[in-house]
């Protein structure tokens, strides 16, 4: 009887210990990093959309996670908070003919492949998780983006191509913060580059956009919370006001 009476306590207490245990799980960390910098040739026929006139090589990155290299990147990286931060993705691109041969090998082979600049990726040092924004009017050869805390301030392009715009947009929100036009926009006569890197002010929170042969033009931005919600993917419509200055 009392080898019973054990035998059900020690029962009980397996049990415990298996209902504890999910909860006193330690969830698994990530190694996020960016490598060394190292060169790749770069021209104007490879990436028509983002090189400049006489630009030769190319900067580039791995992305690495947990050892494996995700994505290939250029360009800084900024923080956005102290588990995420965003950089810019660099492609590589197949620029074989269909007569000069479709498989990748041959490419490889023959070196037919080219560099473009790519978007800009998120990514969560804490998950692993790497996410393309989808930036409002963001054209790759026009837009040089200028960040300051989850805002990306940059010259934007129309979809129908005719109109050049001051952008800042808003990590997790759908409808940029600040959309006012600056200029109509000729894609077969812009110059390079359409604008200079847009310029941030604290306070009062403040942009300024520099296009191409106009006078500079600035914008108070009505700073609000940052809605960038890490390992969810909920999206939000509001967006703080902005007005000209």
């Amino acid at each position: 009887m009392r080898a019973r009476r054990v035998f059900g306590s020690c029962t009980i207490v397996a049990a415990a210990l298996l209902l504890t245990l999910p909860a006193c799980a330690v969830r698994k960390s990530h190694a996020v990093f960016l490598g060394a910098v190292k060169k790749v040739p770069y021209s104007r026929a490879g990436d028509p959309a983002g090189a400049a006139a006489g630009e030769t090589e190319l900067r580039i990155r791995a992305l690495v996670v947990d050892g494996q290299l995700k994505e290939w990147t250029t360009g800084n990286a900024h923080d956005v908070t102290d588990r995420s931060f965003v950089v810019r993705r660099a492609l590589r691109l197949n620029d074989a003919l269909p007569a000069e041969g479709e498989s990748a090998a041959a490419a490889q082979k023959s070196g037919q492949w080219v560099w473009q600049r790519g978007p800009w990726l998120l990514v969560d040092r804490m998950t692993g998780h790497i996410t393309a924004l989808k930036l409002p009017d963001y054209d790759p050869g026009v837009s040089q983006l200028s960040w300051f805390r989850d805002y990306a301030a940059y010259c934007g392009v129309t979809a129908s191509g005719k109109s050049l715009y001051a952008v800042v947009a808003q990590l997790a929100v759908r409808k940029p913060v600040l959309a006012k036009k600056l200029a109509p926009f000729d894609v077969a006569n812009h110059p390079v580059p359409e604008c200079d890197l847009p310029q941030w002010q604290r306070e009062p929170l403040r942009i300024t956009f520099h296009p191409a042969g106009r006078d500079a033009v600035s914008y108070d931005i009505v700073p609000g919370s940052a809605v960038l919600v890490e390992d969810a993917g909920d999206d939000s419509d509001a967006a703080p006001a902005a007005k000209s200055n």
